[in-house]
């Protein structure tokens, strides 16, 4: 059973979020500031941290910094809509990834969960196949969940977790036309909600990072007042 520690100074985010894990079967521990976390962490660390980035006594950043001298555990750091600065610098101190705020907790479980896959084939050990893990191929495109790779024309492509299971969704069914409520259910649960304009936003993203290594890109289609699909070159 892994073990995640959970730092945010919101208890209801600590709460609900502390649900829906050990309800995955994940061993949970909860903090509400950094320094308690850190604390905790010089005693025995936990296989995996998810972090606030805006907390007392101790911040996100802080804490990081000092996980990042005795520790490689994987961590995911929770950030507000405006806090792109802090993400950038989040990931350059040693952030895995990060999950914005307001969060679908089944978004956060399948981030955890790819997380875990990668670090387990970093270390050598087994991992179970699934159809969800398999490597995906898609003429240029190459999918790889267990380490959350992305290569078009064997490039890497850095895509955040939304985009990566949008991207997946689409390029599952090549042809196969996705509603934007379909792509919302494979991006959010009830507990979020969302509208279209949040799914375009996302798709717009993707297909500029994909632009990024190909500008001639456009796999992606929009059918208007329909939604999107993948088309294999």
């Amino acid at each position: 059973m892994h073990k995640i520690a959970l730092v945010d100074d919101d208890r209801n985010i600590l709460t609900s979020v502390a649900m829906t894990l050990e309800a995955e079967g994940f061993e949970v521990e909860t903090y509400n500031d950094g320094q308690a976390a850190l604390d905790a962490f010089n005693r025995r660390f936990p296989d995996m941290a998810v972090l606030d980035i805006k907390m007392p006594r101790m911040d996100g950043m802080d804490l990081l910094q000092r996980i990042r001298q005795k520790s490689t555990m994987p961590v995911i750091f929770l950030t507000s809509k405006d806090d792109e600065i802090d993400e950038v610098l989040g990931l350059r101190m040693g952030a895995d990834d990060y999950v914005k705020k307001p969060f679908s907790p089944r978004l956060l479980v399948e981030r955890i969960r790819a997380l875990m896959r990668r670090q387990e084939a970093r270390s050598g050990a087994p991992v179970e196949e699934s159809e969800e893990n398999k490597v995906l191929v898609r003429g240029p495109l190459t999918m790889d969940p267990l380490r959350h790779a992305v290569k078009w024309k064997d490039q890497d492509v850095s895509l955040t977790v939304t985009e990566f299971l949008l991207l997946q969704a689409l390029a599952q069914r090549p042809g196969f036309v996705k509603s934007r409520d379909q792509l919302m259910d494979v991006a959010y649960d009830d507990q979020v909600y969302v509208d279209d304009r949040t799914i375009d936003s996302h798709i717009k993203r993707l297909r500029k990072k994909m632009r990024q290594v190909d500008d001639d890109f456009s796999a992606i289609e929009t059918l208007y007042g329909i939604g999107y699909r993948y088309n294999e070159e």
